[in-house]
C-alpha cells in the first residue's frame, strides 16, 4: 500500500507532467507514480485530473505505461489477501466494459459460487449512457454496497459471493478518477479504462479474471476493432501485473435482455435465477462468460463440464439460494428471490410504446436508450445526481422482432407523465422498424487469450 504522495520536484510538477502527456511524451514511472499519488491523496485540483485524464484520452499510453498506471493504481489502497480464511475454491471474478441492460453479474456471481468458486466483486456505477451494477443493487433496501472490509470478506465467506463498491480502502485513487471520468466526457479511453478495471481486481486478491468487452452500438467500443484493442490491452496488461485474464467479446447493439433500468433489471435478475423467465441472449453471454472463469480457475477440464455444473446450480435453486444469501447478509431482505415485489421499488407511471408503424425491428440506437433512461432519472447527468431507481424499461423488443399495437416496442416506468412521454419519443426514435427481417449477428464475437 502507498503510504506517502510521490514527493513534487522542479521536474516533477502535476502541471508540466499534464502538459508532456497532452504534448504526446511518453511519461516515466515517477511522472505516473506522482499523477497517481494526487489523485488519492487530493493534491491534484479536479481541474488537473480531468485535464490529465483529457490528455491520456487523446494521446493514449504505451504498454509499459498502462502497467505501470494500472500497478500504482492498484498500490493506492489495501490489497486484499484471503488465505487466512482457507475458503475452499479459488477467488474468482467477471468484470463488464459497460453495456446497456447488462445484468450478468447479478446471476453470474451466485451461479459461479454455488460451482465452488468464491466471488468478491467489485463493482462501479453507471458511466456514461451506461447502467452500473451498484446502481442495480442499490434499489434493494438495505443492501450495503460499501461495507468495511471486515464485512465484504464475511459475506463472501458465508455465502461464496458479494458484490460491493469501492471503499476508500481499495483503489482510492481509481474511485476517484471513476468519478471525474464520467463528468468530463474521458470515459471511452482505453488505457483509463484498463486501469480501472484492474486496479479494483487486483486490489480484491483474485485468482483468475474473465473481462465481457462489449461491441456496438450501445458499447463504449462501438466498433469491433476499437473492441479487440480494449479486449487485447485488459488481457495484455493483466498478465503483466500477474493475473490470469480471457476475454469475451460481445454484442451490445440491443440491451442484453428485457429490461433496463435498476430495480427491473433486479427483477429480471431473479426471474432468471428462479427460472420464471430466461432470455436466450442473456442466457448465452452469461453462460459462456461462466463457462469460461471455470474453466481458467481449474473447477472443470470441459467446456461441457462447466455448461453442466452451472445449468444444475440453476435447475436445483442452488444459485437463488445463494443470491438470497448474499443479499440478506449484506443488510438486504429475506428471501429477495420471491418477495421482490414486496421490497423493489415500482414506477408510478407505467406505459407502452407502440411503434408509428408496425413492422420488424431492423436496427436499435442502443446509446440513445441508455440516455433515455438517464433521462427518466435512472442515471446520472451529473456527479451528484440522485438516481430514481424505479424507472426504466420493460419488455424490450429486440431486432428481428415484430412490434405493432399488440406488441410495443417497449414499456416506459416513470416517474411522472412528462418524463414518460420524453422517453417514449425518445424510445421511437431509437428504433429503425421496417419490412425485412435483419441478418442475425454473433452475440458472441472473439475470445481473447
Amino acid at each position: 500500500m502507498q503510504t506517502n504522495p510521490p514527493r513534487v520536484t522542479e521536474s516533477l510538477l502535476p502541471q508540466e507532467i499534464i502538459r508532456r502527456k497532452r504534448d504526446g511524451a511518453e511519461l516515466s514511472d515517477d511522472e505516473i507514480n506522482l499523477i497517481v499519488g494526487g489523485l488519492a491523496f487530493g493534491s491534484l485540483t479536479e481541474a488537473q485530473v480531468a485535464a490529465f485524464a483529457m490528455a491520456v484520452f487523446f494521446r493514449g499510453m504505451v504498454r509499459r505505461e498502462r502497467i505501470t498506471f494500472t500497478q500504482a493504481m492498484t498500490r493506492t489502497g489495501r490489497i486484499l489477501d484471503w488465505s487466512d480464511l482457507d475458503l475452499d475454491g479459488p477467488i474468482l471474478d467477471k468484470h463488464s466494459t459497460g453495456g446497456v441492460g447488462d445484468k450478468v453479474s447479478l446471476i453470474l456471481a451466485p451461479m459461479v459460487a454455488a460451482a465452488g468458486g468464491y466471488v468478491p466483486m467489485i463493482s462501479g456505477r453507471g458511466l456514461g449512457h451506461t447502467g452500473g451494477t451498484l446502481d442495480k443493487l442499490d434499489s434493494i433496501p438495505g443492501y450495503k454496497t460499501a461495507p468495511t472490509i471486515t464485512a465484504f470478506r464475511k459475506v463472501v465467506r458465508k455465502t461464496g459471493c458479494a458484490i460491493i463498491g469501492q471503499t476508500g480502502e481499495l483503489a482510492p485513487g481509481d474511485r476517484r478518477l471513476y468519478g471525474i471520468r464520467d463528468v468530463s466526457a474521458t470515459v471511452e479511453s482505453i488505457p483509463l479504462i484498463v486501469a480501472s478495471i484492474l486496479s479494483k481486481k487486483l486490489a480484491a486478491g483474485i485468482d483468475a479474471l474473465v473481462m465481457d468487452v462489449k461491441t456496438g452500438s450501445g458499447a463504449f467500443a462501438s466498433e469491433l476493432e476499437q473492441a479487440e484493442e480494449l479486449a487485447e490491452a485488459i488481457v495484455d496488461v493483466a498478465k503483466g501485473a500477474g493475473l490470469k485474464t480471457m476475454a469475451l467479446i460481445t454484442d451490445m447493439n440491443q440491451i442484453l435482455g428485457r429490461s433496463a433500468g435498476n430495480a427491473l433489471e433486479v427483477r429480471e435478475a431473479l426471474d432468471f435465477l428462479t427460472g420464471r423467465a430466461c432470455d436466450p441472449r442473456l442466457h448465452e453471454v452469461t453462460m459462456a462468460l461462466a463457462v469460461e472463469l471455470l474453466l481458467l480457475a481449474g473447477i472443470t477440464k470441459s467446456s461441457a463440464d462447466a455448461q453442466s455444473v452451472l445449468e444444475k446450480t440453476l435447475e436445483s435453486g442452488a444459485a437463488a439460494q445463494r443470491f438470497d444469501n448474499m443479499v440478506e447478509a449484506s443488510g438486504g431482505p429475506r428471501n429477495l428471490c420471491e418477495t421482490a415485489d414486496d421490497h423493489l421499488p415500482q414506477a408510478p407511471v407505467i406505459r407502452a410504446v407502440n411503434p408509428k408503424d408496425a413492422g420488424i425491428v431492423e436496427k436499435i440506437d442502443t446509446r440513445a436508450i441508455g440516455l433515455a433512461i438517464i433521462n427518466l432519472g435512472g442515471g446520472r447527468l451529473h456527479q451528484r445526481d440522485r438516481i430514481d431507481y424505479s424507472v426504466g424499461l420493460s419488455e424490450v423488443a429486440g431486432v428481428g422482432e415484430e412490434v405493432g399495437k399488440n406488441h410495443p416496442l417497449a414499456i416506459i416506468h416513470a416517474a411522472d407523465r412528462k418524463t414518460a412521454a420524453q422517453a417514449a419519443n425518445a424510445v421511437r426514435a431509437a428504433f429503425a422498424v421496417g419490412n425485412e427481417t435483419p441478418r442475425p449477428t454473433p452475440l458472441i464475437h472473439k475470445r481473447i487469450t
